[in-house]
């Protein structure tokens, strides 16, 4: 566990907290998983064999007040528990320079309630998690991520896919919510963008907020 000098690359100081099989060049990528276990979590992507993965504590980032350029935290708040919410975001504001940019992106809680709401209510077969299930996006009988049927995928977009550690979904946001908390931690919105995950599931929020 690295805690106690954080890394800095050039001139700026960019996070890439919780990056899992999104790392980025330029950032240091922070994960709680190594990289031999990143590449066993993701078989099918291929990752450079010198790329650092430091594993930081989330709630105590080894980083003075206001230095920190640049923070990027992609699907990763909704995996952090409700008593963890205000521990993560205040750490944020305390290395986070004036100036400094926040981009969260998030399951846009709202919108896929409102989906699961839509969906037809057809429970097919208890979730499994064996590598065949995986393989074939087995999702409780479906085995599509097409949102149709409430007990499929649509299901794991509250919950999270659930076929490894880390991988549950503890918290849930909405854009009235992410607005509130940047209020509460002395952020002003930038922007708020809805996407949608890997262009076809997941209705998504993206925060570019910016330290004031």
């Amino acid at each position: 566990m690295q805690n106690q000098v954080g890394i800095k690359l050039g001139d700026e100081i960019k996070l890439n907290l919780g990056c899992g099989g999104r790392p980025l060049e330029g950032y240091i990528n922070v994960d709680m998983d190594d990289l031999s276990a990143i590449k066993r979590r993701y078989p099918h992507q291929n990752f450079r064999d010198d790329l650092v993965l430091v594993q930081y504590d989330l709630f105590n980032l080894p980083y003075e007040n206001d230095t920190v350029d640049e923070i990027r935290a992609e699907g990763l708040v909704e995996h952090l528990p409700f008593k963890d919410e205000p521990r993560f975001f205040y750490e944020i504001e305390r290395i986070l320079k004036p100036g400094g940019i926040l981009y969260i992106s998030t399951v846009d809680f709202e919108m896929a309630a409102k989906q699961w709401l839509l969906a037809k209510d057809d429970w097919q077969d208890f979730y499994r998690d064996d590598a065949d299930a995986i393989a074939s996006n087995h999702w409780f009988g479906t085995h599509t991520y097409e949102p149709s049927n409430r007990w499929g995928y649509l299901t794991a977009t509250f919950y999270g896919s659930q076929n490894g550690d880390g991988q549950f979904h503890t918290n849930c946001y909405s854009e009235a919510k992410l607005r509130a908390i940047c209020k509460k931690i002395n952020l002003e919105v930038v922007k708020i963008e809805k996407f949608q995950w890997k262009g076809n599931r997941d209705h998504m929020l993206g925060l570019t907020a910016t330290k004031r």
